[in-house]
This record gives C-alpha cells, sequence and structure tokens, in this order.
C-alpha cells in the first residue's frame, strides 16, 4: 500500500494511505487526547464520529482545526498538536462538555478511571467554566441487576453504542433526543430491564465516563463478613489472577494466583476456594453431555453455556434453538450448588446459614446470580457476584496491598484444580478442556499432547477438526455475540456441521470481560492476560479435569456420577424464551 508523508509537530512519519492524523501520531508516541474515538483491535472495530472535538489539531493551510481521529492524512501534511490556538481549544470543548456534566466525582464509581476527568485535570479544569442554565436531569436507571445508567453523565460519544450494536449485535442503546437533551439510552428512554440487554458489560467497559457503571454489591458483601451468624465462602475465577494485578500497578498479564488467596483470607472469608474447581466440575458433566449426543446423533452441536451473556443472547434471540445449549449450570452456579449442599454437610451448616461471594470478571454473572432457574429449594446457589474491579476497591479499602502479600493456597476441598480448568478464562478454554477429557473417555486411551492449540487464540472464530479415535470432531469457537449469531444462523440454516460450539459474550472471552480492569482498547492487554492463563496451565501437573482428586472424590462421596440424578439436581438447569 502507497505511504503518505507528513510531519508532525517537526517529526516526520510515513503511514499508509487512508490513516488518520491520529493514528500517524500515535506512531510517533504522540499523545492526542480523546473521547469518542474507540479502536477495539481485538474484533476490528474502530468507532469515530469525531463529535467530541478534543483531539483538534492545526493542520498548516486550514482555517479551521481538524479532529485527527476523522481527518485522513495527505502527501506533505504538516500538523500541530500542541500548539496554543490547539490547546484552548480542546480546553473550551472540555469546559462545555463539563458544563452539562454533575460534578460528583468523589461519590462517581468511575472516579479515577473515567477519561473526562482525567483530561479535565490534565488541562486544568477544577470549576465550572460556563455557568447559566440548569443542568441536564435524569432518573437514574437502577432496574438492571448488572448495570446503572446515569444519563446525565453521558457525553454522546456513542462508543457503548457501537459496541452493543456492531460488535454484540444487540442493539438495545441508540442516540436520544437533540441538544442538551441528547444521550444515549434503550429505545424512548425505557428502563435497561425491559429490554434485550444481555448484561454482558461491553458498554460499561468502553464507557468513558459514569455514565455506565456496574451494580455493586460491595457493602453488601461487607455487611455478610461481618455477620457472625454467617458462614460466608468465596470463589475466584481464573480470569480474575491474570487481570486484577494491574488495579495494583503490576504489568499486564501478571498471575497473582496464591497472593489473591491470601488476600481474601486477610479480607475475612470463612473459606476461600477456587472456581477453577467447578470449572473441572463443569467439564466432567458437559464431556458426558457431549459424548452422549453424539453417541446419540442427537440435539447437535452442543452449545457451551457457561457463560451467562452469551444465554441470554440465546434465550432473547433465538428461543427457538434451546435444545442445543449444555444443560450445564456455569461454573459459578456449580461451586454455589455444591458449596451449600455437599462442602456444608461437611461443615456441619445449614444450606440457608450459607453465604457464596462470586469474584467474576463478567456483569453478567451479577443477573445470572438473580435467576430463579439458579436455585436448589429456593436458595440461590450464589448470592452475590463481584467484578474483578470491585474486588480491587474492597482490597483498597482494608489497606492490602497485592504487592506485599505472601504466597498462600486455596483450602480444601474446593481449591483443588487442574490446568484444564485455567484455561476457561480464555477463548477456546473451555472447548479444549472438553476435548482433552472427552477424547480420553471415549477411546480409552492416553492422550499425550493435550495442546489443542487450533481453538487458541484472539479471533472472534475458529474452526477445527479435531481426531477423537475413530470419530472427526467438527468444532468451532466463537466470542463476540456478532460472531455468536452469525454461526446460529449458520446452524439454523444447515451451513454448519458442527458437533460442539464454544461461546463467549466478550470477545476474547473472560479475559476481556466486562467487569475486568479498564484496557481502554489496548489489545496487547488482552494478549498478555491470555498469555498468562497458558502459562498458568502449562505449569500445573495436572492438566484433565477428570484427574482431579478432589473432583474424583465428590462423585464417589456425594454426586454419584456425571448427569446422574444428584448431578441433574444440582449442577444442570434449563433455559426459556425471552
Amino acid at each position: 500500500m502507497a505511504l503518505v508523508n507528513l510531519t508532525i509537530n517537526g517529526e516526520k512519519v510515513a503511514v499508509e494511505a487512508g490513516s488518520t492524523i491520529l493514528a500517524a501520531a500515535k506512531k510517533l508516541n504522540i499523545k492526542v487526547p480523546t473521547l469518542c474515538h474507540m479502536n477495539l483491535h481485538a474484533v476490528n472495530v474502530e468507532h469515530t464520529n469525531a463529535s467530541c472535538r478534543v483531539c483538534v489539531v492545526e493542520v498548516e493551510g486550514r482555517r479551521n482545526l481538524a479532529p485527527a481521529c476523522a481527518t485522513p492524512v495527505m502527501e506533505g501534511m504538516v500538523i500541530k498538536t500542541n500548539s496554543k490556538r490547539v490547546l484552548s481549544a480542546r480546553k473550551k470543548v472540555l469546559e462545555l462538555l463539563l458544563s452539562d456534566h454533575p460534578f460528583d466525582c468523589l461519590t462517581c464509581d468511575k472516579s479515577t478511571a473515567c477519561d473526562l476527568q482525567s483530561l479535565a485535570n490534565e488541562y486544568g479544569i477544577n470549576v465550572n467554566t460556563y455557568k447559566g442554565f440548569e443542568q441536564s436531569n435524569y432518573d437514574v436507571d437502577t432496574s438492571s441487576p448488572s448495570i446503572i445508567r446515569d444519563p446525565a453523565k453521558c457525553v454522546m460519544c456513542r462508543r457503548c453504542e457501537t459496541v452493543c450494536s456492531k460488535v454484540q449485535t444487540v442493539g438495545v442503546l441508540t442516540g436520544f433526543g437533540r441538544g442538551f437533551q441528547a444521550v444515549v439510552s434503550p429505545a424512548e428512554m425505557g428502563p435497561l430491564s425491559n429490554t434485550q440487554c444481555t448484561f454482558c458489560g461491553q458498554c460499561v467497559a468502553v464507557c468513558p465516563t459514569g455514565a455506565l457503571t456496574e451494580k455493586s454489591y460491595i457493602n453488601d458483601v461487607w455487611d455478610e463478613i461481618n455477620d457472625e451468624n454467617k458462614t460466608v465462602v468465596v470463589q475466584v475465577a481464573p480470569a480474575i489472577r491474570v487481570a486484577i494485578g494491574e488495579e495494583f500497578g503490576m504489568p499486564a498479564g501478571t498471575s497473582v494466583t496464591k497472593k489473591l488467596a491470601a488476600a481474601l483470607k486477610k479480607l475475612g472469608f470463612d473459606a476461600v476456594f477456587d472456581t477453577d474447581f467447578s470449572a473441572d466440575l463443569t467439564i466432567m458433566e458437559e464431556s458426558a453431555e457431549l459424548i452422549e449426543r453424539v453417541t446419540k446423533g442427537e440435539n447437535l452441536p452442543i452449545l457451551t453455556s457457561c457463560c451467562p451473556g452469551w444465554i441470554n443472547f440465546i434465550e432473547s434471540q433465538f428461543p427457538d434453538m434451546l435444545n442445543l445449549p449444555s444443560s450445564c449450570k456455569s461454573p459459578q452456579q456449580m461451586f454455589g450448588a455444591i458449596a451449600k449442599s455437599y462442602y456444608a454437610q461437611k461443615i456441619g451448616k445449614e444450606a440457608k446459614d450459607m453465604v457464596v461471594v462470586s469474584i467474576m470478571p463478567c456483569l453478567a454473572k451479577k443477573y445470572e446470580c438473580s435467576r430463579d432457574e439458579l436455585a436448589v429449594n429456593n436458595i440461590a446457589d450464589v448470592d452475590y457476584s463481584l467484578s474483578t474491579r470491585e474486588l480491587a476497591k474492597m482490597l483498597k479499602s482494608a489497606g492490602i496491598d497485592l504487592n506485599d502479600m505472601p504466597e498462600d493456597s486455596f483450602e480444601d476441598p474446593m481449591g483443588e484444580a487442574t490446568g484444564a480448568a485455567d484455561i476457561f478464562a480464555s477463548s477456546g478454554g473451555v472447548l479444549e478442556a472438553a476435548l482433552r477429557t472427552a477424547y480420553e473417555k471415549i477411546t480409552g486411551k492416553t492422550l499425550d499432547c493435550v495442546d489443542f492449540k487450533e481453538v487458541r487464540g484472539l479471533e472472534g472464530t475458529k474452526e477445527a477438526t479435531v481426531k477423537v479415535g475413530d470419530l472427526e470432531l467438527n468444532v468451532a469457537v466463537v466470542s463476540g455475540l456478532g460472531n455468536a449469531r452469525k454461526i446460529l444462523e449458520k446452524i439454523k440454516n444447515g451451513e454448519a456441521n458442527y458437533h460442539a460450539v464454544e461461546v463467549m459474550a466478550c470477545p476474547g472471552g473472560c479475559i476481556n470481560g466486562g467487569g475486568q480492569p479498564y484496557h481502554h482498547g489496548n489489545s496487547e492487554i488482552i494478549n498478555k492476560r491470555m498469555e498468562a492463563i497458558y502459562a498458568e496451565d502449562a505449569g500445573k501437573a495436572v492438566r484433565k479435569s477428570h484427574e482431579n482428586e478432589s473432583i474424583k472424590t465428590l462423585y464417589k462421596e456425594f454426586l454419584g456420577e456425571p448427569l446422574g440424578h444428584k448431578s441433574h439436581e444440582l449442577l444442570h438447569t434449563h433455559y426459556k424464551a425471552k
């Protein structure tokens, strides 16, 4: 492709024709501030509507300032990104945005993680410069168990709308109103709970302000921990261990598994366990279900059911295909069901006196806790789900720094896990874990090479044919609900012949979940998390779920066998059209 030569702040650079000034500046490591621009490398989506005008630059020969995010480069361009005129214009734009924005940073959930707040600080704005009219006033939408919408903080960047419509293809959010009253919201400013929102949280992940935040249950969990009449146990999902370190200044992809176990014990939980244990348990049930369906040739392909955002999606978008998802509960819910039965019996407690808290990378997990189908005898499997970000806040408020934590282990009997469980965090991991177990169950032979690298990676769709004895299993892995839609339509139209399909709502899987530390579109951070997850797996002595000794004991002492009566009662569920 032809290159275009230009000069930015006196430095020469050559970029591909069609590139923007913003891209050229990035090549020179020159920072140009943005609010509405978003580049999601992992899903090849770049959003630019040039609405905020924070990124304006001076182009020699042009009368007006140009938005760097939407202005294509031209041969011989001479650009200034830091002239007095540019800096003054950016400050004025920010002051105008802030004139219709609440000044409640101390109480805002996005405080210190808000792009608008950061830019205001950088440009020295600490007062409301433009006064004299009434600020926009809206009711805060708290109808969802996962996400809070505060339209007063919307700056109409429309990043949430882009990720909801173009990446996830759910289309819940859209521009509404005009002028100062314009915001992004559900149709007719309706509550989020009345829409087909999947609660994946990707809108929260890209929102540059506090207009979209997660619903926090931190105070509820503190109350439970301090209740002497309750036994409060906590589980930690695999994606947390390779991401939460970022909240404490560690490089992306730093694994803090053992430090995390120690930190959770310091918080005061009565027992600290690993969701990896129930991920192994999920594989026992799901691989048995896969074998049963393949043997009978019924209800194929089996679709994974670990991701609640994905389950919400198929229930509302493809209700005629609800025979295909595995009936297995997610690892979060399986853990809760076993904690309030098997573990409760072991420690002599009643299920009603147990409180199960989950630390998850996902906001849909908050909604999942509230589903009536995911309760046994009207007692919820899981009581509270906290995001990675929420746990970081709890630790910091308790004066706990992960950097200073000693290493410790998760507790028995629900702390033992295999490498197969670790990789649940990354797209392709659930399917790979299931294949490791299904191979040995089907063939009766030892699988020496457990790495199914053909299903790994951040690509939105991956397909492979895996040889399992005399069987050739056609499998697919998709992440991002837009990709899930495409694969479901292919299945529905008879254009695909798969035996198993793994689906994750968030692009790249749980490592890029809506409740993870904000990465601002930096794909390298997601890559580092993925690499750390596979390193965790490779470093384990046991890498197949069916070889987990604690899982073997659970079946021997309590469950009986996969897909048995007890397993169906506690570990399986059903779905309903929405």
